[in-house]
C-alpha cells in the first residue's frame, strides 16, 4: 500500500544534518523541477522580503520564514518523517514507531511538497516555507509545475500497489493517478459525528480530520497491513476499530463519534 500525505505548515528547523544534497532524495527523476523551484525561491527571497511574502502569503511576522528560503541550499537538513511538525504528524508519531512500523513507513509513505514535489520520510531537507499553492513569477503555479514530473515519476512507485491519498486539495492537484492506478486509488473523508436532540450531526473539522488521518496511517503501519482493494482497506479499518463507511467505491467515510 502507498499513503500520500500532505506536508505541513509547522515544521522543526535541522540542527547538525548536512546540507541539502539531490542525490540523497528519493525519485530523482524529479531533481530537475526541484532544482527549477529552489532556484527561483530563493532568488525571489533574497531580492525582496515584501514581494516575497506576498507571494508565499505570508505575514510581516513571518519575515524570518522569508529569511530561513534564502540560505536552503547551506542550512542544515533533517528526514521529512521528522521536519514536519502539524497534527496529521504529530499523531503520525514517526518517531516513536516500533524498527517494524518504521521500515514500513520508509516504503509506504510519501509526502507531496510545492518545493520538492514528492518525499520518503527519510530524505534529507531543510526546513522551508513554500506550499503548494503558492505561484511564482517565473515558474507559475507550483501544483501546475509538478504535474509532469509526478505524472512520469509516480507510476512507478505506484505500480500494483493500494494508494491511500490523504492529500489535501492544493496537493492532490500536483499528480492525479492515471486510469489504471485510479482505480487502485482511495479517498477517505473524516466526519466527526455527534447526537443533537436525538439526531445523529456529522461535520467535517480540519483539526479532527487531520489528526484522525495521522492516527488511522499509525495504526496501519503498526498493524502490517497491506490491503490490496479499497474493500480490503475498509476491513483492515474496521478491524483495528474504525467506523467506515463505504460511499462511493473510491471513497471511505471515517465516522467518528464525538464524546
Amino acid at each position: 500500500m502507498l499513503v500520500l500525505l500532505p506536508p505541513s505548515e509547522g515544521k522543526a528547523d535541522g540542527r547538525d544534518g548536512p546540507p541539502l544534497d539531490f542525490s540523497r532524495l528519493a525519485l530523482p527523476s524529479l531533481n530537475p523541477a526541484r532544482e527549477s523551484v529552489l532556484a527561483e525561491l530563493t532568488e525571489l527571497c533574497a531580492a525582496d522580503t515584501g514581494k516575497a511574502r506576498e507571494i508565499l502569503g505570508l505575514s510581516e511576522r513571518q519575515n524570518g520564514e522569508v529569511a530561513k528560503n534564502t540560505g536552503l541550499r547551506t542550512a542544515p537538513t533533517l528526514p521529512a518523517g521528522s521536519l514536519y511538525t502539524g497534527v496529521l504528524y504529530d499523531a503520525l508519531g514517526l518517531a516513536t514507531l516500533n524498527a517494524a512500523a518504521a521500515a514500513r513507513a520508509e516504503r509506504n509513505l510519501l509526502v507531496f511538497s510545492g518545493l520538492w514535489g514528492a518525499l520518503r520520510v527519510t530524505d534529507p531537507v531543510p526546513s522551508y516555507r513554500c506550499s503548494g499553492g503558492v505561484r511564482l513569477p517565473a515558474l507559475g503555479a507550483l501544483a501546475r509545475h509538478w504535474r509532469e514530473p509526478l505524472t512520469t515519476a509516480m507510476p512507478a512507485e505506484a505500480e500494483g500497489r493500494l494508494v491511500l491519498d490523504l492529500r489535501s486539495t492544493a496537493y492532490a492537484g500536483m499528480w492525479k493517478p492515471d486510469r489504471a492506478t485510479a482505480s487502485r486509488t482511495t479517498t477517505v473523508r473524516v466526519l466527526q459525528s455527534r447526537i443533537v436532540d436525538g439526531v445523529e450531526k456529522r461535520s467535517v473539522v480540519s483539526h479532527f480530520n487531520k489528526a484522525t488521518k495521522g492516527r488511522v496511517v499509525r495504526a496501519l503501519l503498526e498493524a502490517g497491513a497491506e490491503p490490496e482493494t479499497p474493500a480490503q482497506l475498509a476491513a483492515a479499518l474496521r478491524d483495528l476499530g474504525h467506523r467506515v463507511e463505504s460511499t462511493a467505491p473510491s471513497r471511505l467515510d471515517i465516522v467518528v463519534t464525538e464524546v
